[in-house]
């Protein structure tokens, strides 16, 4: 299947994005002059924030032809006409997270999940009887019972989360003192996902996919889990993201029960390396299933 150019791009944003990250300034100073690898990363944010204002134009285009009635969303009330609203700069930047945020993280730990579930017939046999259980008007509510299904669930975003690396914060005002030493104020302190999910103290056998270690998680298993991010200021779309996965998990598997993993074009284990800057994705940027 061809990709088309919106979701070219959105790939390149993952591939590119941790250079944003880890150099501002010089991202910066690439826009006004050329620095080859520097000036491709400002490129593919400025394709983002453009996607960000045609989907805001959009929206707003939508609320003009029914201003009584417009389509509820996310930016339904950031648009509104009080003093204290956002400017439309920050409405931009708020779509443009959101376009990254809320798809392409999604896609790839729906990737990975598939690929894990079809490469162990234990499994997905397990996991295929648990979803046949379903009525057939199900909702997410009834998915939320299904327990194999959430540990599935979570297994997926220690190994294989989406957005690994670090995650910046500022120390407030007054410093704070951090397991035994003193960080001042200002300092940027970071925690990411990949090294807490992969600690062999808290979670046994760190590298092997083992949904069942969710059955009964320690504490510590649960604090040191952040497929999100930690503190106040975690991801907003966890739940939406969840509640993702659960329907797209569970309408696949009761469609596809005998799925596997693919061997044509010479797909292998190779291929599902992830391969890690702010994004995760896998390493050939393919995932080749065969419904049965």
């Amino acid at each position: 299947m061809q990709q088309n150019e919106y979701l070219s791009h959105l790939q390149d944003l993952a591939r590119r994005l941790g250079v944003r990250v880890a150099f501002p300034k010089l991202v910066e100073l690439a826009s006004y002059i050329p620095l080859p690898y520097f000036t491709a990363a400002y490129a593919s944010a400025q394709r983002m924030y453009e996607y960000a204002e045609e989907s805001i134009r959009r929206y707003e285009s939508m609320i003009a032809a029914e201003p009584h009635n417009p389509k509820s969303t996310l930016f339904t009330k950031l648009l509104g006409t009080s003093a204290d609203h956002m400017s439309q700069a920050e409405i931009v930047a708020n779509a443009q997270s959101y376009i990254v945020a809320g798809s392409d993280t999604t896609a790839h730990s729906m990737t990975y999940l598939t690929w894990a579930i079809c490469r162990n017939p234990t499994m997905q046999a397990r996991l295929v009887e648990e979803l046949s259980g379903l009525p057939d008007n199900y909702v997410d509510e009834d998915l939320k019972q299904l327990p194999y299904l959430g540990q599935v669930i979570n297994e997926t975003l220690r190994l294989y989360a989406a957005a690994p690396a670090h995650l910046p914060r500022e120390v407030v005002q007054g410093g704070r003192e951090i397991d035994g030493y003193w960080i001042p104020v200002g300092t940027i302190v970071e925690t990411q996902a990949y090294s807490m999910h992969r600690n062999s103290a808290i979670y046994q056998d760190p590298e092997r996919f083992d949904p069942s270690r969710w059955a009964s998680p320690s504490k510590e298993m649960k604090n040191a889990w952040m497929p999100f991010g930690g503190g106040s200021r975690i991801c907003l779309g966890l739940h939406l993201a969840q509640m993702e996965l659960r329907v797209a998990t569970a309408g696949f598997f009761r469609a596809y029960p005998n799925a596997k993993v693919s061997t044509l074009e010479d797909f292998s284990d190779e291929d599902m390396e992830q391969v890690v800057y702010f994004l995760m994705y896998p390493k050939n940027n393919r995932c080749l299933i065969q419904a049965s």
